[in-house]
């Protein structure tokens, strides 16, 4: 345990504070237990490290541990727990839970025998906590990390802060916002450069390999991630490394689940699977109407990829304007809203707004009539009535 505390330590001094996400400061750090998903790369561990830098030091009664370390291959997480409780811990935080197999039933045991023992995990955002045979979601508060948004990518690269607008303030008062925004910055050679390099924090150490970084980032979600998770085998891990590359020649796009079934060699049910499990792991968007049930089997109306950082790493040569900025406006809005399909339009956001997205000269004509219906346009700094700049929306968290 001795070593586990020296790491601990090392970590948490060497961490770099400079630059904060967003869920650094929304988050309850009081609660008892707190979850915390994520797509791998986004800065779950970071921001933990970060906290236990800024809150407590180096206290030697907070702990951080990463499941993935070789010490628990050959011991419990349950026993590392009661020791660390009887020297004077207090609050232990936990890494890459899904790396360990019986994770849940062992925060269960921890939490229900130490009632003055905080403790923060994180886990891949494809691990379905609530389904668990030991479940936390009645115990834990669960929160999730997001992709970069444009902002933080802004704050990041000028250091220092720029603040949040809710989508209710853009839409009341996007002119207003935008006057205030472009006296700082110079959104749209910003937003062309996000969309390029900026939904994952590691581009603070630069734009060399960064896209080969990212290849590996989703080899280590698919290769390795996933098996822990979903119990797949190697020929599986295959088929959904082949279904990626399918997905991202073809985004955004409304499937043809027969064809993709085929060109993967699966079942359809199984694709359907797939897809699903892809949607979870961050890597994929998948978007559905307002009617359909929210059960895997149900087709998806279309497939995006996750952020257009990954539409960039995977295929480069066949990204479009007008597949960017509709994989822009989804995963920025999807932070804090419920998007599904529009009949007239591109979106529905919390099923109250209607949004189609477009270039500069997008026209009005396709949503005429349609009750709180706008435009996210690409390519202008300021809009007008319900034509908003697209590049505004990837202020709202």
């Amino acid at each position: 345990m001795e070593k586990l505390i020296e790491k601990s330590l090392t970590k948490v001094t060497a961490i770099n504070m400079t630059f904060k996400r967003y869920l650094f400061d929304e988050l309850d750090w009081d609660n008892k237990l707190i979850g915390i998903k994520g797509a791998r790369g986004t800065g779950k561990t970071t921001l933990i490290l970060q906290h236990i830098k800024n809150q407590f030091g180096s206290d030697p009664t907070i702990l951080y541990i990463s499941l993935d370390d070789i010490y628990f291959s050959a011991n419990r997480l349950v026993d590392l727990a009661d020791t660390f409780v009887q020297n004077g811990g207090t609050h232990l935080f936990i890494d890459e839970v899904h790396k360990y197999r019986n994770w849940s039933q062992e925060i269960k045991n921890i939490y229900d025998d130490h009632k003055d023992l905080s403790i923060v995990f994180t886990s891949s955002s494809a691990l379905q906590i609530d389904e668990g045979a030991y479940d936390l979601s009645r115990r834990a508060i669960i929160y999730g990390l997001h992709e970069l948004s444009l902002r933080e990518y802004i704050s990041m690269a000028n250091k220092s802060p720029f603040p949040v607008f809710p989508l209710e303030d853009i839409l009341r008062s996007h002119h207003e916002i935008c006057s205030e925004l472009t006296q700082k910055i110079k959104p749209i050679g910003r937003f062309n450069d996000y969309i390029k390099y900026g939904a994952y924090p590691f581009i603070l150490d630069g734009k060399t390999k960064f896209y080969e970084r990212i290849e590996a980032v989703i080899n280590q979600v698919i290769e390795n991630d996933l098996p822990s998770i979903t119990d797949i085998e190697y020929q599986t891990v295959i088929k959904i490394k082949k279904l990626l590359y399918v997905i991202s020649g073809n985004v955004p796009f409304t499937p043809n689940i027969s064809e993709l079934a085929r060109k993967t060699n699966t079942s359809r049910d199984l694709l359907l699977k797939y897809l699903d499990i892809l949607d979870r792991a961050g890597l994929v968007k998948l978007l559905r109407s307002q009617t359909k049930g929210i059960s895997y089997l149900s087709k998806p109306d279309k497939i995006f990829l996750n952020n257009t950082t990954l539409m960039h790493a995977l295929n480069e040569r066949s990204v479009n304007p007008g597949s960017l900025r509709e994989t822009f406006f989804m995963n920025q809005l999807s932070c804090k809203h419920r998007l599904t399909s529009a009949r007239r339009a591109d979106f529905t956001i919390d099923d109250i707004y209607t949004f189609e997205i477009g270039g500069r000269n997008k026209s009005a004509d396709q949503i005429k009539g349609v009750e709180n219906s706008y435009i996210a346009a690409d390519n202008i700094e300021y809009g007008r009535l319900n034509k908003i700049p697209l590049w505004l929306f990837g202020f709202t968290y």
